[in-house]
């Protein structure tokens, strides 16, 4: 993979000063432009064309919600990643609503920024864990829709399945699905099973083509709305 190229939205010098530090010594990681606001980042972004924004929601001029709207609409090959020090509820969801791939609290170590940034690149979502519960939750309110015809369970899960899924999903799948609906990323997972990272990036792949879906946040979505797991 070539360099990743990421911006910096926060309205505050310091913090931007402070990112900048830490993702210099990650390698393949490369900060080409700074912004102090969400007007200054949808300009910045058009000019730069960055594969990563590391965006702040509390901003003069334009925060960073409707910042991630203009720039995930006009820009969709640009990830956006919601790094900020609030985790109400109902920022979370909006954040993610907008299109960002992730939303992380300042307080999350350097290790944990620079894997988010890499993970997005790679069609993860990365979601702090203190706040993961109420965006599934949400999710999965939105998504409760009656089922349309009889339908199966698969084995080791829970609730009504969709006839709409054409290939069951292994035990192991199962398992590693379970572990995304938590919010882990491939890394955590395959820790968790003793897994190889790579190993697990495999069978998320195989998970979101048997759920038909875009990517990892899409087919938690959908295994919720079909009953196959439960928070």
């Amino acid at each position: 993979m070539s360099t990743i190229q990421v911006l910096l939205v926060d309205d505050q010098q310091i913090v931007r000063q402070g990112l900048a530090t830490i993702l210099k010594y990650a390698p393949g990681i490369k900060v080409v432009g700074e912004a102090g606001d969400g007007e200054e980042a949808i300009d910045l972004a058009q000019e730069l064309a960055p594969h990563v924004v590391l965006m702040d929601l509390k901003m003069p001029r334009l925060g960073g919600i409707p910042a991630t709207r203009k720039i995930r609409a006009t820009q969709p090959d640009t990830h956006v990643i919601i790094l900020t020090t609030y985790d109400a509820d109902d920022m979370v969801f909006e954040g993610i609503k907008a299109g960002a791939q992730g939303y992380l609290l300042k307080d999350a170590s350097s290790e944990t920024l620079v894997e988010a940034i890499r993970g997005v690149m790679q069609g993860e979502s990365r979601i702090d864990p203190s706040v993961a519960r109420a965006v599934l939750d949400e999710f999965q309110r939105l998504s409760v829709e009656p089922a349309a015809a009889p339908s199966s369970k698969l084995p080791g899960t829970a609730g009504v399945a969709d006839a709409a899924v054409v290939e069951p999903l292994t035990p192991r799948e199962e398992e590693v699905l379970l572990l995304l609906v938590e919010g882990l990323s491939n890394k955590e997972i395959g820790a968790r099973l003793h897994l190889t990272e790579g190993t697990i990036k495999n069978y998320v792949s195989a998970i979101i083509a048997k759920l038909q879906a875009n990517d990892r946040t899409h087919a938690v979505v959908t295994a919720l709305r079909r009953g196959l797991v439960e928070l």
